[in-house]
This record gives C-alpha cells, structure tokens and sequence, in this order.
C-alpha cells in the first residue's frame, strides 16, 4: 500500500536549508519514506551536525565535493543496495507541504507507465509565483526552459502534464529504471545531468509527468550565488562554464542531424549574445568561463 521512498538531500556546508528541509519532511503525511543526506565533502562539519540533530536519517559520507550528480548517485546507489522501489533527490533548500510525497506516489503507483514524476515548485519567498511548472525541449533550437517560470498561479499550473525533462530540484524515479539506464551522469557534475536523465528515461518508453497537486516551495539560486555583490555579480563564473559546456554536450548527445542547422543558428546568437552582455559589463571571469564552456563543450564528451 505504501511503497518505501528514499529521499535524498544533497548537503555542502548547508546546514541551516539541510536542517529546515529535514524539519519540513517530517512533517509529511506519507508513512514509509526514509531520508537520506549525502554530505558532499563539507567544510563545517555540517553532515554530523545533522547526524547529531536527527538521528534518524542516513549519512552518506563523500570526502570530497563531487557535484551534484555524483553526490546524488551516492544516494541512489544506497536506495539500489537496499532495493527501496522509488527514490526522489530533492534539493535541500526547499519546504514541503504534507501530501507531497503522497501524491507523487499515488500516481506513480496508478501509473506504471509514469518513468518519473515532479512537484509543482514555487518560489520560497513569493509562495504563489511558480519557479517551475513543468519543463521543455524545443528540439529544432536545442532549447531546454520552463513554460511557467515566474508565472502567477493560473489555469495552466493545475493541469496534469507529460513533460519532456524533470528538474533535479525535485526528481523521483523508479530504481528499477536506474538500474537498466544506469544513474547521473557523473561528468556533468552540476547543470544538464537532470535533463540526460530524463531523456534516457524516455527512451525506454516511460512517461515523465508534472503533477500539480504536489508542491514545494525552492529558495532559489542558494548554491551558486554569493550573499553580497562582487565584481562579476553574484553568480561565480563557474556556473557560467559548466552552464554553457554541459548545454553542448547534451545536444551532441541528443539533437537529430537534421536539427543541427538550426540549433547550430540559435546556439551562435544566444552565445554571442551572452559573451557581448559580459564584456559590456566588464564581466571578464564570466566572459572567459563561457569561451571555456564551449570549447570543452565542443572537443569533449559526456562519457
């Protein structure tokens, strides 16, 4: 009646979201899930701290910070070994309301059909703007977006929908599926490795689904943006490299040869785009993290 989930949380010198999201799950109304923190080589000791202050979840140690995709592949290898049949990651920095779990598991239970499923995601700080409503691919521009972001809560936000990607935020899967597919991508380290997970789920011929009865609120941008303005701004260039050079890979993974023209268009233009935006600014760690992105983009692979 009630199939364990394993939730995972991703920890790096967080915590104070660790601690709250931990404080919000177990305020869920669903009986049998099980949290599991994967403290990504954090400095502060923050992993045992919250060991310490709930001792009921699991602790999986990385030495180092290995990124978000093979920091969470810890977790699902855990779930795997312990043939738990769903488990979610779940950024640590989001609150949850009680049925969340619920409902994703409902369906997913109705629906065998369903390779993974996501929450409706508002923003944490205006709790009726949405941060994602379900996310897309515009195949012949090698597009990846959100069609709700930033929107009001409308019509639109409460349908049921088959989606083309789920994001990482909040991404519950079977661990059957993990098994055949295999798990994240560890190249990727953070950026992309959510939307290759998906497209390979699809690939076997599951649906992918965003449910709009279950939702959570995200404090968005906490892992990737400083708390006072620099020179280049708040986002560290880093983002900026493993934004532009993990985009490459996923399209030269996942565009048809007949798309290429097109995408190859679009491609140029937004990244010229954004190049002449950070020299206007005098944004020249940025400028050089995207140049970097692509030519590593370009000459490597995900593999």
């Amino acid at each position: 009646m009630y199939p364990k989930i394993a939730v995972i949380l991703l920890n790096w010198n967080s915590f104070e979201h660790s601690s709250n999201c931990i404080q919000s799950l177990q305020l869920c109304d669903y009986p049998n899930f099980e949290i599991i923190v994967v403290d990504n080589g954090s400095a502060d000791g923050s992993g045992n701290l919250l060991k310490t202050k709930f001792p009921e979840i699991i602790l999986i140690s990385s030495p180092t910070n290995e990124g978000f995709a093979a920091g969470n592949n810890r977790g699902f290898s855990y779930a795997i070994e312990q043939q738990i049949p769903y488990a979610m990651m779940l950024n640590n920095d989001v609150f949850v309301e009680p049925d969340f779990l619920s409902q994703l598991s409902n369906y997913m239970e109705l629906h065998p059909d369903c390779g993974a499923i996501q929450p409706k995601i508002y923003f944490n700080h205006d709790r009726k703007k949405i941060w994602n409503g379900g996310s897309y691919f515009l195949s012949w521009l090698g597009w990846t977006y959100s069609k709700r972001y930033m929107r009001r809560e409308g019509v639109l936000q409460n349908e049921f929908q088959q989606v083309d990607w789920i994001t990482g935020c909040a991404f519950m899967t079977r661990t059957s599926i993990l098994k055949d597919i295999g798990l994240l991508k560890a190249s990727f380290f953070i950026y992309y490795e959510d939307v290759d997970l998906s497209f390979r789920i699809r690939s076997k011929g599951y649906q992918l689904i965003y449910h709009p009865l279950s939702v959570i609120y995200h404090i968005a941008g906490s892992s990737n943006k400083a708390k006072v303005k620099g020179k280049e701004g708040y986002a560290n260039p880093i983002v900026h490299y493993l934004n532009s050079r993990n985009h490459i890979w996923f399209l030269k993974t996942w565009t048809k040869w007949y798309q290429w023209p097109s995408t190859l268009l679009i491609l140029f233009l937004y990244y010229v785009s954004i190049m002449f935006y950070f020299a206007f600014r005098c944004r020249w760690g940025k400028l050089l993290s995207v140049i970097r992105g692509i030519q590593d983009g370009m000459k490597g692979t995900s593999n």
